[in-house]
């Protein structure tokens, strides 16, 4: 009799996250969000900041018996950790940093596996955005599509237009740099290819 599949756990609240697992043939068996400190420390760069956040969220999980898999994106100009946008001003101060400009979005990805193995990978990408103009910037703001995003802008949605070049991961930019993450789970013994030929449609 063949041992039952494991379990996958996402640990993110985030939609876009649990759409790109869905895009590769992967449904986790939960979406269950950790909730941790996610405050920056000191002198914290923006790369090792994403990487700790999303290890410790893998790390926080409290179910010991699954893969949990957790990530985290952040935004940064230079040394500077721009936030996750919760308010119009905020959103507005981001995108006029950013106008005209490169950035840098980090996605750290931590997986946990049922023997409590933890294992991270950061991904980076170089972004750059055309120089906004005033009416631009008003209707992105007017949208809502900033809130609750990293650098106050989601590449995903009208963002798109503004972005004239990227090197990178683009799943990574939008929350979930799907080709690592696939390769970390594999790695680590979850059964990937079972799970694809399950999920995939006739």
């Amino acid at each position: 009799m063949a041992e039952p599949r494991p379990r996958l756990i996402l640990a993110s609240a985030s939609p876009r996250r649990l759409d790109l697992l869905a895009s590769a043939g992967l449904v986790p068996d939960a979406v269950e969000p950790t909730d941790i400190d996610e405050s920056e420390i000191p002198g914290e760069l923006p790369g090792p900041l994403a990487r700790r956040l999303a290890l410790e969220k893998a790390a926080a999980h409290p179910d010991g018996d699954a893969f949990v898999l957790a990530a985290d994106t952040v935004v940064g100009v230079g040394r500077r950790i721009l936030p996750k946008a919760e308010t119009e001003a905020q959103a507005r101060a981001c995108l006029a940093l950013l106008s005209g400009r490169n950035h840098r979005v980090y996605t750290g990805i931590a997986l946990r596996t049922p023997d409590g193995e933890l294992t991270a990978k950061l991904v980076e990408t170089k972004v750059k955005f055309k120089r906004l103009s005033a009416p631009e910037l008003e209707s992105y703001i007017a949208s809502g599509e900033w809130r609750g995003k990293a650098g106050g802008y989601g590449i995903q949605g009208r963002a798109g237009a503004y972005v004239i070049s990227l090197i990178g991961s683009y799943t990574g930019v939008v929350g979930l740099p799907i080709h690592e993450t696939v390769n970390l789970l594999a790695g680590r013994g979850y059964p990937v290819l079972d799970v694809q030929n399950e999920t995939k449609t006739p």
